[in-house]
């Protein structure tokens, strides 16, 4: 069932939570004074969350990157609506057959008077892609509460926790950090738990689930 998540003057954000066999997290996005929804990410699932949209036309779908359970409902919400796809620029493995349209990192969009600004976030996965709006992060599998998203290379790691400590951590420590599984932090929350991690040594080939506070 889809609860509200976040508010603010302009927006809200609705969760569609533990979706599928990989309890995936689906997000609406609705202008604060009604209009069409944007959804992030479309797993397994997804008759809940065209249940939660209810008669909300849809502008558009946006998928936080390409690996596929963030994508076993999209037949489901494309048989709901027309909208246009989009991920990140430079992901890679995309369905041709479902025209995805890129967003370049810093690309913008408008849901109703609000902003949503990408941001790209290699290591999980080449294109993975966050996406801020207000006082909100939706960090697909970049960021969790606790650590980074699975990575399959000590490489990968090392990409990925450069982009989250480059790109996310310069976000006030009071952002919201809505991932794609799971429940919500803050990035003052996951900043501690780095502390913990950064203060200690690591093996070289360091890689998959990796907890900050190990």
């Amino acid at each position: 069932m889809a609860k509200q998540i976040y508010a603010d003057a302009t927006i809200t954000i609705e969760i569609v939570p533990a979706l599928g066999r990989f309890a995936n997290n689906t997000y609406i996005l609705r202008p604060a004074s009604g209009g069409p929804a944007t959804v992030i990410d479309v797993p397994e699932g997804a008759e809940a969350v065209v249940a939660a949209l209810g008669d909300t036309p849809v502008e558009r779908i946006v998928v936080t990157h390409h690996h596929s359970d963030h994508w076993l409902g999209f037949d489901i919400l494309r048989a709901h609506t027309p909208a246009p796809v989009f991920a990140g620029a430079t992901e890679t493995n995309l369905d041709a057959t479902r025209n995805v349209q890129p967003l370049a990192d810093g690309a913008t969009f408008e849901v109703g008077s609000a902003t949503v600004r990408a941001i790209h976030t290699p290591g999980h996965t080449p294109g993975s892609t966050c996406f801020l709006v207000g006082g909100a992060l939706i960090t697909g599998d970049t960021l969790f509460p606790g650590g980074p998203g699975r990575t399959g290379s000590a490489e990968n790691l090392q990409q990925e926790i450069a982009s989250i400590t480059s790109r996310l951590f310069v976000l006030p420590p009071e952002t919201l950090v809505l991932p794609g599984h799971g429940p919500s932090t803050t990035i003052g929350a996951s900043q501690a738990e780095y502390a913990v991690y950064a203060s200690k040594s690591h093996p070289a080939d360091l890689k998959g689930d990796v907890l900050w506070e190990m």
